[in-house]
């Protein structure tokens, strides 16, 4: 197949859809560049967007390109255009993640082309959710879209969705002690103070959700360490319904992998009705990460703690416009 011609507004409405995808922090850590002559956009890591202190390795910054490249995918999808990836093009340059050629093609991917209507829906929701549980037959599909990414998707039992609780409260007593990683925070934080950054990424405080009365649910407090007027308190779901996204390895490569199928199974879950948010506390500190997996599982290494579950989609964080992520060459 002729690689489609890559038109700005083409274009332009490809990288609309794929820049929905969510990133540690918004932060929004991809750049696109589009060559029309070859038919190919490249998507590159943002240095100037990594976490130093909490993402020394920039496995979460992979993690959210890897998600952007899925948006693309499906956005491409929906086009009637077939997207044909290379991961990791350039060995010489890590921050090059991946290339995508459009063909066009009379038999696009309409699986994939049907999780389009998700991409402009999926919101990470911090509010409280109901204690319905999922539907077995819904879980499965989740755990099938993982696994048409190469990754795998793992409902923890009752004594590892226990411990991942134990996880996530030492890792709030850790980062409560480490200044540095506070103040990383701040940087990506957003609740109308002087000096913030552009309104266009970050977390928004209306996108932190109540304040819980009982620490029973995996929700990140955003706004702890300052005062938001008006901030209410609830109580969250006791049993909270967990899913953990891994692979075997723990390679740049399975990062972005781990990316897409994060992407996928968001999408998939929004069309089923169920709101999700996203936990990655736990895996920032070396020490808590390896105990997050199941030992029996087939996960070498957890990439994402998934809470899901019936309840508010919340309203959608901000993303920086095209014109500041696209570049033509």
């Amino acid at each position: 197949m002729s690689p489609t011609a890559l038109t700005r507004p083409l274009v332009t409405s490809l990288i609309e859809d794929a820049v929905t995808a969510p990133s540690m922090h918004n932060a929004q850590p991809w750049t696109f560049v589009c060559k029309p002559a070859t038919g190919v956009i490249h998507l590159h890591g943002d240095p100037l967007r990594r976490m130093p202190r909490e993402d020394p390795d920039h496995r979460a910054l992979h993690l959210g390109c890897g998600a952007a490249l899925f948006g693309l995918r499906v956005a491409a999808a929906h086009r009637a255009l077939h997207p044909v990836v290379r991961l990791l093009p350039s060995p010489d340059d890590p921050w090059h993640l991946a290339d995508v050629r459009f063909d066009a093609t009379d038999d696009a991917d309409s699986e994939l082309g049907g999780l389009h209507d998700a991409l402009s829906r999926r919101h990470t929701s911090r509010f409280p959710f109901t204690e319905e549980r999922i539907p077995p037959e819904v879980v499965d599909g989740l755990r099938a879209a993982a696994l048409l990414e190469g990754c795998r998707l793992v409902v923890p039992g009752a004594w590892h969705t226990d411990t991942v609780m134990e996880l996530v409260h030492a890792s709030e007593l850790f980062e409560a002690a480490d200044e540095a990683v506070r103040e990383e925070i701040a940087t990506w934080t957003r609740t109308g103070a002087a000096g913030e950054g552009p309104g266009t990424e970050g977390i928004p405080a209306y996108a932190f959700g109540p304040r819980q009365y009982d620490v029973t649910s995996p929700v990140r407090d955003f706004g702890a360490p300052r005062r938001v007027p008006g901030r209410a308190s609830a109580r969250f779901e006791k049993k909270p319904q967990l899913a953990l996204l891994g692979t075997v390895g723990d390679t740049p490569e399975e990062w972005l992998k781990a990316g897409q199928a994060l992407q996928r199974v968001l999408l998939q879950a929004t069309l089923d009705g169920l709101a999700t948010s996203l936990m990655s506390q736990p895996l920032e500190w070396p020490e808590l990460r390896s105990d997050t997996r199941d030992p029996s599982s087939a996960i070498g290494f957890v990439h994402m703690v998934i809470r899901l579950g019936y309840g508010p989609q919340d309203q959608a964080t901000p993303r920086r416009p095209a014109a500041e992520v696209l570049s033509f060459g």
